[in-house]
């Protein structure tokens, strides 16, 4: 049975929860104190982050490189494009979403004010330049739900908690979330701190 060591409110530990509810899987979810983390954490991953994916003797980290694994273990359904085009372009999404939106998260959560708020800005600004997509078609990759809107919904759903408020013309990537958070399975694969994120 895979387990997954996962941070109750860590976005990329989120990602993965999302991915293992979607496929329907038999697996164990082991909450991780990240204030207080275990010695199995530290055996399992040096770097002593989640979330980290056993199943086995294999030990995955890093929440894409675990997610494209599940993907590819348990087809079905399939969240990469099966079209080797196609998958690279998702995968080079995936890589600017790194940059353009998560790697700014430790900074909004600075103490420092002018750091977060420009951190904000900057995911506030980037996330606008999605809006455009939405007007032709569901989901990020056309209109079927795959890895990229797994990837940006815990963003999305914390964007209150971080205090980013989207502007008007953004209407049409609310929706899109709303679409998301709606999903028969996603609620499951939120923690209850998650849940308390947005009332």
């Amino acid at each position: 049975m895979m387990r997954l060591y996962s941070g109750t409110v860590d976005p990329y530990s989120h990602r993965c929860r999302i991915v293992l509810f979607e496929k329907g899987m038999d697996f164990e979810v082991i909450d991780v104190d990240l204030t207080n983390k275990t010695e199995d954490l530290a055996i399992l991953n040096p770097y002593g982050e989640v979330p980290v994916l056993v199943e086995r003797d294999l030990v995955l980290s890093e929440a894409n490189i675990i997610n494209e694994y599940i993907d590819e273990r348990f087809p079905h359904p399939q969240l990469m494009p099966a079209d080797p085009v196609m998958r690279a372009r998702a995968r080079l999404f995936l890589y600017n979403f790194e940059k353009d939106l998560f790697s700014h998260i430790k900074d909004i959560e600075s103490n420092d004010e002018q750091v977060s708020e420009r951190a904000r800005k900057v995911v506030r600004d980037n996330l606008t330049q999605l809006v455009p997509i939405f007007a032709k078609q569901s989901y990020l990759m056309g209109d079927e739900y795959s890895m990229l809107d797994v990837a940006i919904t815990p963003l999305l759903w914390r964007l209150g908690h971080y205090g980013i408020e989207l502007p008007n013309q953004a209407a049409p990537l609310l929706k899109y979330a709303e679409r998301l958070f709606s999903r028969p399975m996603y609620a499951e694969a939120m923690t209850p701190s998650e849940k308390a994120m947005r009332k």
